[in-house]
């Protein structure tokens, strides 16, 4: 359908996770953009991804888009770390505009680093696929990136260990974050949107002068920049709706959400049927 028609500008922008990380995306739309409609897809009964192979994160992530397409929906944000890094800067959906958290939070990490060494946190899959380096070094060749895999996060934050004065979670953040920090990086791209809610506790660790970058956050500003250039964005004057879908568990949803977010996910959690969730 043609952008600027009209005819789009009213429907919901898709977005997809693993789990309940991709609510960061989320909270950031509605805070840009408060009169747009959002889907979501929280594929919870198959997290994490970051522990999967490159086919078996690519299937679930066809599966997902096909899920947000069942609605009408004039954008696909993929809200997970791991499926944007091994789709890369390929085109993942041609037909409406896409965006996963790769680029923009790439793009915003080059803009502002003021001495070149740039880090990256990230699931296993992220960090092994290279694709952030990659990134960055397109747009500064002389970038120095260092990398590091933090898989115990996705779990600790998805079970509410969020508190920044909790020993687990700051003992497992400082093994992380201490070999990043002595390479002198003085910008840390949180890789995962899981990764925004220890936002505090990893600051304290990678101390002032290290300025970190939301995954999530840089998806939803180069959302809002896409619509406003494809002329997508709604003409309603009124509050959009959130309507959440997911593949295992609401009430275990709902109750990590109230963690993750520090209050209740607003709009409808709904099990998503056999016939809706992708096999």
């Amino acid at each position: 359908m043609a952008a600027g028609d009209g005819t789009m500008n009213n429907d919901a922008i898709g977005v997809f996770d693993s789990g309940i990380g991709g609510l960061t995306a989320v909270k950031a739309l509605r805070a840009l953009m408060p009169n747009e409609n959002i889907i979501y897809f929280g594929d919870t009964a198959r997290i994490p991804y970051g522990s999967r192979s490159r086919e078996t994160v690519l299937k679930y992530a066809k599966e997902d888009v096909a899920f947000l397409r069942k609605h009408p929906i004039k954008m696909i944000i993929a809200a997970c770390g791991t499926v944007s890094t091994i789709i890369g800067t390929k085109p993942f959906v041609t037909d409406m505009p896409f965006t996963g958290v790769l680029l923009p939070s790439v793009q915003a990490a080059c803009g502002a680093t003021r001495n070149g060494r740039i880090g990256v946190i990230g699931t296993p899959a992220t960090i092994r696929s290279g694709s952030y380096a990659k990134a960055i070094k397109t747009i500064n060749p002389h970038a120095f990136v260092v990398g590091n895999a933090c898989p115990l996060f996705v779990h600790l934050v998805e079970n509410g260990y969020t508190d920044r004065d909790n020993p687990v979670t700051r003992m497992v953040a400082e093994e992380y974050l201490t070999p990043i920090k002595q390479e002198g990086v003085d910008t840390l791209i949180l890789g995962c949107t899981h990764y925004p809610v220890i936002r505090d506790l990893i600051a304290d660790i990678m101390g002032p002068d290290v300025t970190l970058i939301s995954s999530g956050e840089e998806a939803a500003k180069y959302a809002n920049l896409c619509l406003l250039e494809h002329d997508l964005l709604t003409d309603r004057e009124t509050p959009g709706t959130c309507t959440f879908y997911v593949s295992d568990s609401v009430a275990l949803f709902e109750e990590n959400a109230k963690h993750f977010l520090k209050e209740g996910v607003d709009g409808k959690v709904l099990l998503a049927s056999l016939d809706d969730t992708p096999a």
